[in-house]
């Protein structure tokens, strides 16, 4: 199965970018990135307030007032900077929340003759998907300070860790509804490298505004078509 087959996966999955379901799970996964964007920053501003005194005295020039507000201003810059490369993964993981709906989809339309699928309880997908978006703040957080290090390669780098990341996810998230945990690891390890260039494939896109919201569905979808694939071709 070489990239073509994983290609074709990642076309297919685009082509049914207009089922309910699928904008469903993208609205889902932004409004709650949001949220949790702007309530991280709401609690950050008010410990700035709470640290920060009304007046600072200032030898020669006297008190100084409103250091808070410049603060505040300096945080939400800071704030912004970051949902640049935080935003993704936030939405990602939020929408492993509703894997079930993307997958669902996938095999409703592609695959009618397959048996119910073995869905993890709510607590298991938010295990997972808290799991999930961990790993990627982490580390992109630790990339945001490899990337002035990286020159002209930070896109590679960028594509790289995000794709491999990323690629181990959502096949794990896809087949652990069709197999058991051992089964699924064991398989993951046999198919690494081309999990890993599906990923990237996934990642690619992420640098590229709005486009990067809808990824965590293609990527389910995609996965979705590729685990099936591995299963008929009994790798």
């Amino acid at each position: 199965m070489g990239r073509g087959v994983i290609l074709s996966s990642f076309l297919r999955a685009v082509g049914q970018l207009g089922d309910k379901r699928f904008r469903r799970v993208v609205l889902l996964g932004i409004l709650l990135a949001l949220a949790l964007l702007v309530a991280v920053y709401a609690g950050f501003l008010q410990v700035i307030w709470w640290l920060t005194p009304d007046s600072v005295e200032v030898p020669f020039v006297g008190p100084v007032t409103g250091i808070e507000t410049l603060l505040g201003w300096t945080s939400l810059l800071v704030m912004l900077g970051l949902s640049i490369f935080l935003m993704v993964p936030v939405a990602a993981a939020f929408s492993g929340l509703f894997l079930e709906d993307v997958a669902q989809a996938v095999e409703d339309r592609h695959y009618p003759q397959l048996p119910p699928a073995l869905a993890p309880g709510w607590g298991e997908a938010l295990r997972q998907s808290v799991n999930f978006l961990g790993i990627l703040i982490a580390v992109n957080v630790v990339a945001i300070f490899a990337y002035p290090l990286a020159g002209p390669f930070v896109p590679v780098l960028f594509w790289v860790v995000n794709g491999f990341l990323l690629g181990r996810e959502y096949f794990t998230l896809v087949a652990l509804r069709r197999l058991p945990v051992a089964e699924v690891r064991a398989m993951r390890r046999r198919n690494g490298i081309r999990i890993w260039i599906a990923g990237t494939l996934m990642a690619a896109p992420l640098s590229i505004p709005i486009l990067n919201l809808v990824i965590p569905v293609l990527g389910v979808a995609t996965f979705t078509h590729l685990f099936h694939r591995m299963v008929s071709d009994g790798r």
